[in-house]
């Protein structure tokens, strides 16, 4: 009895020791295997959509293209110690002046200018060269020329130079009707005299509207790349480096950079340089012998119109064309050829845009009741400017 056990209990310890061999040897097996398999390849890793460009050959060729722009200004000051008294220039407006005379002193406007012809025509802002006496275009390579200003814009903000030379670097123009909000965007220029600085933004916003705050005829680009006191007539380029703005402004609460800035679009600047080269004015069209005003909220519910969007006839002269096509005081312009007005702006882009001698169609409300009236386009004599 004690042999059987013993030979069971053997017998079993051998089985034991057999097992774990044979499972051993299949671990080993497995795990050789599995370092031995194929891994798969590791996926490659995808492109972050959005990723900055490199812009820096852009850039390089653009800022060749890129001037300096100092304009000496006369300015005149009283001589009269009373001459910041608004009791006395009440009473006595211009007698003070008379007395005491005048001073005159120089003062200078700095901007920066954009070549747009191998020959010497360049831009820049109104702003830049008002009532200069003599300006100055400093180039990338350090030459300064004279300029003659061959006319300005004050209702666009654009002003045409001409320097003596020839074979210059010029920037090809883009399409401003084709900006997409969020493209990048360059603004070349010499702020505070630093020359040929570049920044990078996007473009925030186009078809921007200032209700007259920057010029009379307003469709600006608005962008958030840095523009600076100097930068002022300096170039705004798309990835492609093409000249896409005129930068002309900034809007800001301390006078410095807070992210907002204008430029005035290609397509406009390019047109307007055009016609002060060709007729050393804008030809725009307006509607003579009417006086117009927004219409309010309160104008709209007094004269029974649905919102705000349009224009007021205020004023009229009986003898004007427009009195004699059938407009009358009291109507509110809502439709210009079919185009639905949205503010003041709108409309004296539309009236300027209109072919000289042409006929528009507009849109009325008279008493709440909807009609139309043609009137003929005529030449605008206001704000435009020659020297």
């Amino acid at each position: 009895m004690v042999r059987r056990i013993a030979v069971f209990a053997l017998f079993m310890t051998m089985a034991f020791f057999a097992g774990l061999v044979v499972t051993g040897r299949m671990r080993s097996a497995a795990e050789t295997t599995a370092a031995t398999a194929p891994q798969p390849a590791a996926r490659a890793a995808a492109p972050i959509n959005g990723a900055m460009p490199d812009l820096t050959g852009v850039a390089q060729r653009a800022i060749s293209s890129v001037t300096n722009i100092s304009s000496t200004q006369i300015v005149r000051t009283p001589n009269s110690p009373f001459a910041n008294d608004p009791f006395f220039r009440f009473f006595f407006p211009n007698d003070q002046d008379d007395a005491f005379g005048y001073r005159e002193r120089r003062a200078q406007s700095l901007g920066s200018g954009v070549i747009v012809s191998r020959d010497g025509y360049v831009l820049t802002n109104n702003h830049v060269v008002d009532q200069g006496v003599e300006v100055t275009v400093t180039m990338p390579d350090q030459r300064e020329l004279r300029a003659k200003v061959i006319a300005t814009d004050p209702a666009t903000d654009i002003a045409v130079l001409k320097i003596d030379a020839s074979n210059l670097p010029t920037m090809p123009w883009g399409d401003s009707s084709q900006l997409k909000v969020a493209e990048w965007v360059l603004a070349i220029g010499n702020p505070f005299q630093l020359n040929q600085s570049v920044t990078l933004g996007i473009v925030s916003a186009t078809g921007r509207r200032l209700e007259g705050r920057l010029a009379t005829y307003e469709d600006f680009i608005q962008t958030d790349a840095a523009i600076n006191p100097g930068n002022s007539g300096g170039a705004l380029v798309n990835a492609r480096g093409e000249l896409i703005g005129i930068n002309t402004a900034i809007f800001s609460e301390t006078g410095g950079y807070q992210g907002i800035g204008f430029a005035v679009p290609s397509n406009l600047a390019r047109h307007v340089m055009d016609e002060l080269i060709r007729y050393g004015e804008v030809q725009r069209g307006t509607i003579s012998g009417i006086t117009l005003q927004p219409l309010t909220t309160r104008l709209a519910e007094q004269l029974g119109a649905p919102n705000t969007h349009g224009m007021v006839v205020v004023n009229m002269q009986q003898r004007s064309e427009a009195y004699a096509a059938g407009l009358r005081p009291g109507d509110v312009i809502v439709t210009f050829n079919g185009t639905t007005l949205e503010d003041q702006s709108h409309f004296v882009r539309l009236l300027s845009d209109a072919k000289i001698g042409s006929t528009v169609t507009l849109g009325v409300l008279r008493e709440g009741k909807s009609t139309s009236v043609k009137v003929p386009i005529v030449k605008s004599t206001g704000q435009v400017r020659r020297r």
